[in-house]
């Protein structure tokens, strides 16, 4: 089973939504703001990224600049910052789609096809 958070008026899910239809992959989309990922969630898709927690924030969202993340998350610690995505659900890089195989944030066409094909 994979997973889809998006966000309703992001147009970047908008994109992969269509692009999941297009190539016939069944997810089960949830909402991010009202169902955001689990902390187990975060924490397999931060080992996909190798440790790379900066790849799981939304760095390009108001929260994010808001709250100066841009200078405070590289000296914050792993659970400081999965809390702080936990907490802040707008903060969470978006599409964010995960399976038992499958770990992806944003929309990338030649990473979805990579690990979708």
């Amino acid at each position: 089973m994979i997973t889809i958070y998006t966000y309703k008026q992001c147009g970047t899910c908008q994109k992969a939504l269509k692009y999941l239809k297009e190539n016939n992959i069944d997810v089960t989309e949830k909402p991010i703001r009202e169902t955001p990922p689990t902390r187990d969630e975060l924490n397999a898709m931060l080992s996909a990224y190798e440790g790379n927690i900066k790849a799981l924030f939304n760095i390009s969202g108001r929260d994010y600049r808001a709250m100066n993340l841009k200078e405070t998350l590289p000296s914050m610690s792993e659970d400081d910052a999965l809390t702080l995505l936990t907490e802040s659900r707008n903060l969470v890089k978006r599409p964010f789609l995960i399976g038992p195989k499958t770990h992806l944030v944003g929309f990338k066409v030649e990473e979805w096809d990579a690990c979708l094909s």
